[in-house]
């Protein structure tokens, strides 16, 4: 028995229809640059297996499916995490502070004498 079903089952497929919404976008924008989003299409599509699987698992059917969903949208986000360092080494390095340069002091604001 799991508390509140019923609610679970409505934020997994809010889930699910996000994630079907990032693979089309995912899609679209992949065509446009080349398919150098590699990253986001295998999240998306790692964020479809995972819902899938859950809504397996909560509805009580087809469990022996829902399992090895799940191990394969482990499998999408972790090849997500790697295609994305792959794609931006940049992001790897730590970045250097910027220098700031040195400015003189401003002098203090002269004292506001108290009303009369």
């Amino acid at each position: 028995m799991i508390a509140g079903r019923r609610y679970w089952i409505l934020i997994w497929y809010g889930i699910l229809a996000l994630g079907l919404l990032g693979l089309w976008a995912s899609i679209y924008w992949g065509r446009r640059t080349a398919w150098k989003n590699l990253d986001e299409l295998l999240r998306a599509i790692g964020t479809i297996t995972v819902s899938a699987g859950m809504l397996l698992l909560l509805y009580g059917r087809w469990v022996w499916l829902g399992t090895p969903l799940l191990v394969v949208a482990l499998a999408f986000f972790v090849g997500a995490f790697l295609a994305g360092r792959r794609q931006h080494p940049e992001r790897d390095r730590p970045s250097q502070p910027h220098e700031q340069p040195d400015l003189p002091e401003e002098p203090p604001d002269p004292p506001v004498p108290p009303p009369a």
